[in-house]
């Protein structure tokens, strides 16, 4: 609870131009590797295992961050026992979010995907409440509630509706949010930093997700395919895998300077954009009246909810408890997530 403290606390203390320029840095690279992954997944590695993209950016990720450590760029602690316990459970949980993502995309069109991302703001916001033990004021449930009325209003009229894309996208939104919770928690943490959560987080989870792929054939795959001597495919490979290191940075840097829940506005507020894009851009979207009217809900949702979330200023803490929706809790064992 200490580290959760503190963790709250450094977000307080960082200027408001850290905060803005590490949310929308976090912005632009979730963006840019939508759009790679999609283009990539669709086209260029339409026969190469994408299960082995998930290890080609953390081995990036590793390799990058133990360099600048070496040339002293930035400092993490070395590794020891303490570390596994410091940072669970976000390796499994950055697994299953990269899993899901990829296959989200894949199934998915770039607008219906980037709405039914909305629920991970209302899953955020969940655990918040029953990690961090935090209460959110009325009006930013409310906006939450439209976000995903507006989103499930959307995906009702979805013609080229996938069962399985569907559930992908959902677990995915799972993921993230969960990540982006004990992303937080974890900086906290005496010894790590934003830095050791990155490099250990992708440490840890290299050597199991490689192991998978062999079990499973895609490492051989990998190894065998053609077009590892074509400068198309080497370039597109190459920047999913910069773009992954990206976008981890992003995601801790954005949660390091502001708050779990903020780095998950940050996130719609970026769909809003590629969504209404999606519309005008790419070919893959099939208008409806329907759609359009849920699409439109949702972002003036998300809207509302940035505008209450970075214009306010928090309230002291006596009069904000007659503002806030109170969420009752009971008490329940201590249980080991």
């Amino acid at each position: 609870k200490a580290n959760i403290h503190q963790a709250g606390e450094e977000s307080v203390e960082h200027s408001g131009h850290l905060k803005f320029f590490s949310a929308l840095f976090y912005a632009g690279s979730s963006f840019l590797i939508t759009v790679v992954n999609k283009t990539m997944i669709s086209a260029v590695l339409h026969y190469f295992p994408p299960d082995l993209l998930p290890s080609s950016q953390m081995f990036t990720t590793v390799v990058v961050l133990y360099a600048a450590k070496m040339i002293k760029t930035v400092q993490f602690q070395d590794f020891d026992r303490s570390v596994l316990i410091k940072i669970f459970p976000l390796p499994l949980l950055y697994v299953g979010n990269h899993i899901t993502g990829l296959a989200s995309t894949k199934k998915l069109s770039l607008p219906m995907f980037t709405v039914l991302r909305k629920f991970t703001i209302l899953m955020t916001m969940i655990l918040e409440v029953y990690i961090l033990r935090k209460r959110f004021p009325k009006r930013l449930v409310y906006s939450v509630m439209a976000i995903v009325f507006g989103a499930m209003v959307a995906a009702s009229s979805d013609l080229a509706f996938d069962v399985q894309g569907y559930t992908f996208i959902l677990f995915n939104d799972a993921f993230t949010a969960a990540s982006n919770v004990y992303t937080k928690k974890n900086l906290g943490t005496e010894g790590l930093g934003k830095y050791g959560v990155l490099f250990y987080n992708a440490l840890i989870i290299i050597v199991p997700t490689i192991l998978a792929s062999a079990f499973t054939g895609d490492l051989h795959k990998a190894v065998e395919f053609a077009d590892w001597v074509k400068a198309p495919f080497v370039f597109s490979f190459l920047m999913s895998c910069f773009m992954g290191f990206v976008l981890m940075y992003s995601i801790v840097l954005c949660s390091y300077y502001n708050s779990a829940l903020t780095t998950t506005i940050v996130g719609a507020i970026k769909n809003v954009a590629v969504a209404y894009i999606g519309i005008f851009v790419g070919g893959d979207y099939l208008f409806s009246w329907l759609n359009f009217i849920g699409l439109s809900i949702c972002m003036s949702g998300g809207l509302a909810y940035s505008f209450f979330t970075f214009s306010t200023k928090t309230p002291p803490r006596t009069t904000e408890a007659a503002h806030e929706l109170k969420i009752h809790i009971p008490q329940e064992p201590q249980r080991t997530l």
